[in-house]
């Protein structure tokens, strides 16, 4: 079962993919768009891109902040799930992505990306850690089961 795990920002949409059984993520692009409302062809390249690689499930990462309470950013991601719901038709899950995007910078200047690049990797990369801790924590739980 592929999943795709997404990243939402205010102009910028980082994607990954599962590999299909489940186990990886990898990133795949960033969606970029001119304004935060301007969402329809946000929606319609995810919907491409779920099609195309026979996707059944959305990780959307919820920036929660860090005493544990949802702020604007995760109001508008619970609407983008929404939209998300009604336009793919799959179930969406969503996974909280506290300092995700400071750990995916941190990933890309190890890896020696150029600062001026780094933004054009920097969602797809916190695409790909969120979710791969889903994945993860999904493995975990099912070999905890008796």
């Amino acid at each position: 079962m592929r999943i795709m795990g997404l990243d939402y920002g205010s102009k910028t949409v980082g994607v990954a993919l599962s590999d299909p059984l489940g186990l990886t993520a990898q990133g795949i692009e960033t969606i970029w768009r001119e304004k935060e409302n301007h969402l329809r062809q946000t929606l319609s390249r995810i919907a491409e891109l779920a099609g195309e690689n026979s996707v059944e499930q959305i990780v959307l990462g919820l920036p929660k902040n860090l005493n544990n309470t949802l702020g604007e950013r995760a109001k508008r991601s619970l609407e983008f799930k929404e939209a998300l719901e009604r336009r793919t038709g799959l179930p969406v899950v969503m996974w909280d992505e506290r300092l995700t995007t400071m750990e995916a910078e941190k990933v890309l200047m190890e890896a020696g990306i150029r600062r001026e690049n780094r933004k054009q990797n920097l969602d797809k990369m916190a695409a790909t850690l969120i979710l791969q801790s889903y994945l993860d924590a999904k493995h975990f739980q099912n070999t905890q089961e008796p």
